[in-house]
């Protein structure tokens, strides 16, 4: 079990570290998004302000249906949203395309014409928090990376279970610390974090790999439903107890939408978000009212799914409704909705994402902890697990852990630096953006292999805190805005980005401080045992 642990933990300690912290970041992709949109943010400012003026519902309805009625009647789904919180408070819809692909316009909402294309003037085009989350789970690789990281992540339930039953005494050396000790302070630190959050871990590693089961497990789905778009909506359509009209070829008018959004307000207590047609403009039609939720919603549920009421288009009759919460299809369903909203923790507001965000920096010093503990047992006793290649084997571990831990957080950080210093009109902007988190963690990697490890540390977490601390100034310098401005409007999302920043820039520069004081380690030396062997 000691072998398992240490071998397993090392090989994936990189790349799982990788995911921790990128996945505690995504946890404020919208807060990291609003931030690298600047421009966003006075029409943000307006549309809040439009939120509370009254709108006449009804005619965007109908508005939105005269304009599928037209350019997409053939479509097997339309979708209306009649007010977009949280954008231009304007009147948006939504199809498939022939491809069975998600298609979209954005409407006037006093005219139902269609706007030019409305991507346009977004300001500076980035991916912003996505890119932490999309990188978390799936490396930026849309075919292999979910799998790469689900591996991964099984190798880190090996790891956790072989580290239980490896360290006896892993709850009392919980209440240990015994700082200056080198590798004992090393163990007790590794210990200390992979106990506090063991449930945590646990719970994270797996609702991790359920929520991608059909990902990772395609073939009975395949089986089944067949292969496709399609048949990947049908299968996730009847998890969710939900049953596909069938077309009758019969046409009917849309019946007047208002009074049953109306309807399924009252039924459900929740404002109305989205309206969805199947079949439209066929006796089979179903319409279906889905609800907004708000934050007392997702204080009080775990399961983050909104009300729901659908009606058979033809009668108005009820055919489902669905509470805030809750879930159509059963117990599977309702299991793996909770599976999946315990991953993304949706529920509990700011302080249950910051309880998470500190539980996976915890996850990701687990990681960490343990891959430096290895080198440092085996600088203070040189082993001979590669034979003649040792010695290159341990500079190489050397240097990828300067790079997966110091230099993916460098990588970030500069990810936010690209945000402000790349020009606004850019073409392939985002694409821009990626390319300089990877081009400058790919320069951290050929540093610490090219630099000595202790000089490689000092170097790239001095980086680190200088980026971190000097990020406000970059947006003062680029927009002329700063923390105490957007503390002053209210502005808590951009400001807590830049402070964050800064105290991750102080944490890295008392750690490179204290380790530019250390004295120099001794080399490794090799033992008689090792000496004996080669000899012989």
């Amino acid at each position: 079990m000691a072998w398992l642990h240490t071998w397993v933990g090392l090989w994936f300690s990189w790349l799982l570290y990788t995911v921790f912290l990128t996945g505690s970041l995504a946890l404020f992709a919208e807060p990291i998004t609003h931030w690298m949109t600047p421009e966003h943010q006075a029409a943000e400012a307006a549309s809040a302000a439009q939120a509370s003026a009254p709108v006449d519902r009804a005619r965007r309805l109908d508005l939105a249906v005269g304009y599928m009625a037209k350019h997409h009647a053939g479509a097997g789904m339309w979708e209306f949203w009649p007010v977009n919180r949280g954008h231009d408070n304007g009147l948006s819809v939504y199809w498939f395309d022939k491809n069975g692909l998600y298609a979209d316009a954005e409407l006037d909402p006093e005219t139902g014409a269609e706007l030019a294309d409305h991507h346009d003037d977004e300001g500076r085009a980035t991916l912003g928090g996505t890119h932490f989350v999309n990188f978390h789970y799936m490396l930026h690789e849309s075919r292999f990376g979910v799998w790469v990281v689900a591996f991964a992540t099984m190798a880190m339930l090996v790891a956790l279970v072989s580290g239980v039953v490896t360290h006896k005494r892993i709850f009392k050396d919980f209440f240990t610390f015994r700082a200056k000790k080198g590798q004992r302070s090393w163990l007790d630190a590794h210990n200390a974090v992979a106990v506090l959050t063991l449930p945590f871990q646990f719970m994270i590693a797996y609702t991790g790999i359920v929520i991608s089961s059909a990902q990772l497990m395609p073939a009975p789905v395949a089986a089944h439903y067949g292969a496709g778009m399609d048949a990947m909506r049908l299968y996730l359509a009847e998890m969710q107890g939900e049953e596909k009209p069938v077309r009758t070829g019969q046409a009917m008018s849309m019946p007047p939408l208002e009074p049953m959004v109306a309807r399924a307000e009252a039924m459900i207590g929740q404002s109305a978000r989205a309206v969805v047609i199947q079949n439209p403009e066929d006796t089979s039609m179903r319409i279906a009212v889905y609800g907004w939720n708000e934050a007392g919603d997702a204080q009080r549920n775990i399961s983050a799914t909104t009300g729901m009421v659908e009606f058979q288009g033809a009668t108005g009759q009820v055919l489902r409704m669905r509470p805030a919460g809750g879930v159509n299809g059963g117990a599977p369903a309702m299991v793996r909705q909770v599976m999946n909203d315990l991953h993304m923790a949706p529920f509990g507001g700011w302080a249950m994402k910051w309880l998470y965000f500190v539980c996976g920096l915890a996850g990701a010093a687990m990681m960490g902890t343990g891959a430096v503990l290895f080198m440092v047992k085996r600088r203070a006793k040189a082993g001979d697990e590669f034979g003649a290649a040792t010695a290159r084997m341990y500079r190489l571990f050397e240097g990828m852990n300067v790079a997966a831990l110091a230099g993916l957080a460098v990588a970030c950080i500069g990810f936010f630096w690209a945000n402000r210093l790349l020009p606004v009109a850019l073409e392939n902007r985002a694409l821009w953006e990626l390319r300089c988190f990877f081009g400058l963690w790919a320069l951290m990697l050929a540093h610490a292999w090219l630099t000595r490890p202790r000089a490689a540390w000092i170097a790239q977490l001095g980086l680190l805190s200088a980026l971190c601390l000097l990020l406000p100034m970059v947006s003062l310098a680029t927009l002329g805005d700063h923390p105490v401005a957007q503390i002053g409007r209210g502005d808590w999302e951009s400001a807590g980005v830049e402070l964050t920043a800064v105290a991750i820039g102080v944490l890295s520069a008392w750690a490179a401080i204290r380790l530019w004081k250390q004295p120099h380690s001794a080399p490794a030396q090799r033992t008689p045992r090792a000496n004996h062997k080669a000899a012989a």
